[in-house]
C-alpha cells in the first residue's frame, strides 16, 4: 500500500501514551479516525479493545503500539519508520461474538465481544446454569462462579486465567470454560465449533442472580443468554511480520 495512506492516532489517558501521541503527531501528519486509512492506537490491550469496537463499523485496520502494561495485542513502540512498518504489517481479521440477553422483565439487549462473553454470579450464592448447544441440552445443571465463551483472540485473556485452553488464531473454535465449577466438579469445559450457538438458562435467577458481560458491556440480573459468532461483523488488526498475533498465541502455550 502507498506511503500516502492517511493515519489517525488515538491514545490512552496515561501520561506515557499521551506523550507518545504528541511526539507522533509532530512527526507524522494525521487525520480524524473516521477519515483515516489506518488507526495507530497508543496504549495497552484495553485501549486496543475499545478502538476495535469503536471503529468496527468503519472497517478501518488498527495498528497498536504498546504504551500500556500487558500489550498482548500491541506491537513494540518505536517512533521511527512508522509508515514503512504500516506498509509491511500483516492483517488479522477477527469476527466478534454477539451476545443476546433477556432479563426477568423481558428486556432484551445485544452486545458484541471480540474477547469473550462471561456470565458471573452477583451474590454469595453460586450461579446455577443450564447449557444448550445448538438447541441441545448438554449440561442440565452447572453450579459455578460463572462461565466464559471465548474467541481464539480472547482465549489468552480471562479464559486462560480460568484455566481454559489457548486456541490458535486461525482455528474455527470457541472455548467454553467454567469458572470455579462446583458441580459437576470435574467438568473443565469444552471446545466448540465456531458456528455453534451457545445458550444459557439461569436457574433460580431470583435467588442466584447472574450478570452477563460482552467484553466491557455488562447486563445485570439476566435470565437467558445466547452467544454466537457474528460473521457479518469484522475487526482488523495489523501486526509487524516478526511478531504477529498467531505467533504470540502459539508462543503463549510454551511459557513456563
Amino acid at each position: 500500500m502507498s506511503h500516502r495512506r492517511r493515519i489517525a492516532f488515538v491514545a490512552a489517558d496515561s501520561e506515557e501514551a499521551q506523550t507518545a501521541l504528541l511526539r507522533l503527531r509532530e512527526r507524522y501528519s494525521d487525520v480524524p479516525p473516521e477519515e483515516a486509512d489506518v488507526i495507530v492506537a497508543l496504549g495497552g490491550d484495553g485501549l486496543m479493545l475499545e478502538s476495535l469496537h469503536a471503529y468496527m463499523e468503519h472497517a478501518i485496520p488498527i495498528y497498536g503500539m504498546n504504551r500500556g502494561t500487558v500489550g498482548f495485542l500491541m506491537n513494540a513502540y518505536t517512533e521511527a519508520d512508522l509508515r514503512e512498518r504500516l506498509d509491511r504489517a500483516e492483517q488479522v481479521q477477527l469476527h466478534p461474538l454477539r451476545m443476546q440477553t433477556e432479563t426477568g422483565d423481558g428486556t432484551v439487549n445485544e452486545a458484541l465481544a471480540l474477547n469473550e462473553v462471561s456470565l458471573l454470579r452477583e451474590s454469595r450464592q453460586a450461579a446455577k446454569l443450564r447449557i444448550r448447544i445448538d438447541g441441545v441440552t448438554r449440561l442440565n445443571e452447572l453450579i459455578c462462579d460463572g462461565i466464559i465463551v471465548a474467541t481464539p483472540a480472547g482465549s489468552t485473556a480471562y479464559n486462560l486465567s480460568a484455566h481454559g485452553p489457548i486456541i490458535p488464531i486461525g482455528a474455527p473454535l470457541l472455548a467454553l470454560t467454567p469458572i470455579s465449577a462446583f458441580r459437576p466438579r470435574r467438568w473443565r469445559g469444552a471446545l466448540l465449533p465456531q458456528k455453534a450457538e451457545v445458550a444459557f438458562d439461569v436457574l433460580e435467577a431470583d435467588k442466584r442472580p447472574v450478570s452477563a458481560t460482552a467484553d466491557y458491556t455488562e447486563v445485570r440480573d439476566v435470565h437467558r443468554v445466547s452467544v454466537h459468532e457474528d460473521r457479518q461483523k469484522a475487526a482488523y488488526l495489523l501486526f509487524d511480520p516478526e511478531h504477529n498475533l498467531e505467533e504470540r498465541i502459539l508462543n503463549e502455550q510454551f511459557l513456563p
